[in-house]
């Protein structure tokens, strides 16, 4: 399916605390902290496609070749797309790696967000690929891991992410919005991100700091 690059040239444009804002005051959940970012300093934005990883002896084997963890999710990308990881297995061991980053890159993926370990980070960094992760370990995946499905809803934090979705990420955290939702989550965002905007413009023109933030700033993210 083609990605409206309008909105995710929108989605670029804000951060991730405008965007966290957004959902709370749309009654929304998405925002997803712990997955900090370990490789490169940019901010990535775009659709999402999901990979859900198991311990091994949980998923039955299957006829032909075998094929590693992450390269269906590769294969099932467009540019600019996100790779979305569940791996809650328990087991210390990478979820992603440094060839499937090169492989990524090479695709024009614009980054991964594991919710799990990951592993040649020094490798991703010399890519500039960006990983956003639970943590680092050196220890592979093989005869331990294995992918129990591709392009399923994924459990990420507290929040099911489908693939479609959209995610933003940056040095505050991860929100995902559903599909569905993305158009009000953006307006309201970028409503959020001008005003802002607007507040630092009359601190740098010399007012006072207690009345650029009083009380329309404390109670901006009422619902309607």
């Amino acid at each position: 399916m083609a990605i409206d690059q309008s909105l995710v040239a929108r989605l670029q444009r804000v951060d991730v605390c405008a965007v966290s804002d957004a959902l709370d005051k749309l009654g929304m959940r998405g925002y997803v902290n712990g997955l900090p970012r370990l490789a490169t300093e940019a901010r990535i934005g775009g659709r999402v496609v999901t990979a859900r990883l198991v311990a091994k002896d949980q998923v039955a084997p299957t006829a032909g070749p075998p094929r590693h963890l992450g390269t269906t999710a590769i294969a099932n990308c467009l540019v600019g797309d996100i790779i979305v990881i569940e791996s809650r297995s328990g087991i210390e061991a990478g979820s992603w790696g440094g060839i499937l980053t090169l492989g990524a890159k090479l695709k024009g993926v614009a980054g991964v967000i594991s919710d799990g370990l990951v592993r040649d980070i020094d490798e991703s960094r010399e890519h500039g690929f960006p990983v956003f992760a639970r943590g680092t370990t050196a220890r592979t995946a093989r005869g331990r891991i294995a992918e129990a499905g591709n392009q399923c809803p994924v459990a990420i934090g507290d929040v099911t992410v489908h693939p479609g979705d959209y995610v933003l990420a940056d040095g505050s955290g991860v929100a995902f919005i559903a599909a569905a939702d993305i158009e009000r989550v953006l307006a309201a965002a970028e409503a959020i991100a001008a005003r802002e905007a607007a507040m630092a413009g009359a601190l740098k023109s010399g007012q006072a700091i207690h009345e650029v933030m009083g009380a329309s700033y404390e109670h901006m993210l009422k619902k309607d």
